[in-house]
């Protein structure tokens, strides 16, 4: 699968002090040394002053480099805007000025996130992501995001450029007819010498281990990471009656007392049921075990467990299952966002005969 093939062509980028790792990326993929893929829009992440420097830079009608490489090589018309500048929200919605605390951190990271969602959502678009500017934090953000939403047809690179030019702050890339420039001592050196690759850096794709919904959802970083966690590692619930918690993977779900007994009343009819499906009808089962279960967390002389023989007198209904999977979905969902998936309780065929159970593998569950 070409990415150069593809209608919609991006380049996205990370940028702080030094937009000229555009220019740079851009020839590289462009011109040098062969055109690999030339995008038909870039857009950049970036602070407030980074948005600025690339405006300036990059972009002013008459000195702007992004102009000049697409002049000096006859590129092909590339959608670059200020519109296509997008900054980084501080809490009150306003331009980041710089990210300097764990919080700046956090938003960023959703940012990018978002980003890289939104354009991997295009299944007409191949995206380009370069992570040579901006701060370190910024690129991991922008790789790992691309790890968790990427295709086939995406791609993530740095871009590399020879000594001296690397640091010259008037260098942005070869210029078709070379040129003196001065490093910062005054040394003069020819743009002729100059060398600007490409690394393109290979990364895991965990889009496929990701629930569904994750692809449309707008979850925060870490949620998807812990989703994408829970994908790799392989789901495992484990529970603690005395604490009437739950134990999925290394996240700890705190339960009213009678949806902890349900809920392992349920993990362990799946257990119990030696590779058949462990769904139950309310009709076919008796709540003998479930109040076992119920005891066994408040104690045998607790008053709610009086009240729920007596609610249960006559064996369960309908309702009392799908109260209890509601609440207990729900609680999952609280704590686990979208890493809550393998854990739910799950339904099986039409009303009035809806089952009930769990769809782990019977080797994740311990009781």
């Amino acid at each position: 699968m070409n990415p150069a093939d593809f209608p919609r062509r991006i380049l996205l980028a990370v940028t702080g002090l030094t937009p000229q790792v555009v220019t740079e990326t851009l020839y590289a993929l462009a011109v040098s040394p062969t055109p690999t893929f030339v995008p038909t829009e870039i857009h950049l992440v970036t602070t407030a002053e980074g948005a600025e420097r690339a405006r300036l830079a990059l972009l002013d009608p008459a000195t702007g480099q992004f102009h000049a490489l697409c002049r000096d090589y006859g590129l092909p018309a590339i959608e670059f805007t200020t519109a296509n500048i997008h900054t980084i929200p501080d809490a009150a919605g306003n331009p980041l000025a710089d990210i300097r605390t764990p919080e700046d951190n956090t938003r960023a990271a959703d940012c990018l996130l978002g980003h890289v969602r939104r354009l991997c959502a295009d299944d007409e678009c191949s995206l380009h992501v370069s992570i040579a500017g901006g701060r370190k934090t910024m690129g991991f953000f922008l790789g790992y995001a691309l790890s968790l939403f990427g295709r086939a047809q995406d791609r993530l690179s740095h871009v590399l450029v020879s000594e001296p030019f690397e640091s010259l702050t008037d260098f942005y890339f070869p210029p078709k007819t070379p040129r003196v420039l001065h490093t910062r001592d005054g040394r003069p050196v020819h743009t002729a010498d100059a060398r600007v690759m490409l690394a393109e850096i290979p990364f895991v794709r965990l889009r496929d281990g990701l629930p569904r919904e994750a692809l449309n959802h707008a979850a925060p970083f870490a949620q998807l990471v812990a989703a994408a966690q829970a994908g790799v590692a392989g789901a495992s619930l484990r529970f603690d009656p005395a604490a009437a918690t739950v134990h999925c993977g290394n996240a700890a779900v705190a339960l009213a007392p009678a949806l902890f007994a349900f809920y392992w009343w349920l993990a362990a009819l799946r257990r119990e049921s030696a590779g058949a499906a462990g769904f139950v009808r309310y009709s076919d089962v008796a709540p003998d075990d479930y109040l076992a279960r119920y005891a066994a967390v408040v104690g045998r002389g607790h008053p709610s467990l009086a009240a729920e023989q007596r609610l249960l007198a006559c064996g369960f209904d309908a309702p009392f299952f799908q109260q209890k999977r509601s609440k207990i979905n729900r609680a999952l969902h609280e704590t686990l966002s979208l890493a809550a998936e393998p854990f739910l309780v799950r339904t099986a065929g039409r009303r009035p005969l809806t089952r009930y159970g769990l769809a782990l593998p019977l080797s994740a569950i311990r009781l």
